[in-house]
């Protein structure tokens, strides 16, 4: 039955993230147990994970509604990212072991060159190096209420779908404040990796309101003018091929 279950939830979840199913629609639970191959009591443990993650919300009878983020909850979500992601990142300067720095490099590295060569499906890997990124490092926190809170945040839909609305530069300025990090927690500097942290994700909010504000113009080659600003910063993070 949990395995049902765990196969219900991620093919909805990657489904959700990836817009098949998009903000508002309706989606039943014979239409799910139809597609995943599993029966209507494992969708309906899939779907209540959902509802506790923040990405539909299940309706009596009627099945589910994925969620239809506004402004507003948007907003909620970075604050309360910048008062906790900070703190759990100065936590982890004074924590982290050397092997831990490493773990988090090779994720915060293969994020970079993501973001400099953008091939097909670039964007899912972004979101998934991004995710772990972030859940592995408040890990090394040693706060285990702030590991159980943090990850229906930073996993929450509207955070996995602000890379599609990043340029080139959005793109390696987050990943270079991953590096940075990396070097903050290398120097363990509590008031250095906070200090980064708030930056990435007020960044982020910042990248998020523009994209709602305005139409999204046609993407910048990842050699033009704005992301090279970024890139001329990034050899004092990033280890070269």
């Amino acid at each position: 039955m949990a395995r049902a279950a765990d196969k219900a939830y991620s093919v909805l979840r990657e489904r959700i993230v990836r817009g098949i199913y998009p903000p508002a629609v309706r989606i039943t639970e014979k239409e799910i147990a139809e597609s995943t191959g599993v029966s209507r009591t494992p969708v309906r443990e899939a779907l209540c994970r959902l509802q506790a993650e923040g990405f539909v919300k299940v309706i009596a009878n009627q099945g589910a509604l994925v969620t239809d983020w506004s402004p507003h909850d948007t907003d909620d979500v970075f604050e309360l990212r910048a008062l906790l992601e900070p703190y759990g990142a100065a936590r982890a300067a004074k924590r982290i072991t050397d092997e831990g720095v490493a773990e988090l490099r090779a994720l915060a590295t293969a994020q970079y060159r993501e973001s400099e060569r953008r091939e097909p499906g670039f964007i899912e890997r972004i979101g998934e190096l991004n995710s772990h990124f972030h859940r592995k490092l408040q890990a090394f926190s040693g706060n285990t209420r702030l590991t159980t809170l943090l990850p229906v945040l930073i996993e929450a839909p509207l955070v996995l779908r602000t890379f599609t609305n990043y340029e080139p530069a959005d793109l390696l300025r987050s990943a270079a404040h991953h590096l940075e990090i990396i070097s903050a927690l290398e120097a363990r500097d509590p008031e250095w990796a906070a200090a980064v942290m708030r930056s990435h994700i007020l960044a982020a909010q910042n990248s998020s309101r523009r994209s709602r504000e305005r139409p999204r113009a046609a993407a910048e080659p990842v050699n033009g003018p704005a992301a090279a600003s970024v890139v001329a910063r990034a050899p004092r993070y990033l280890p070269k091929l």
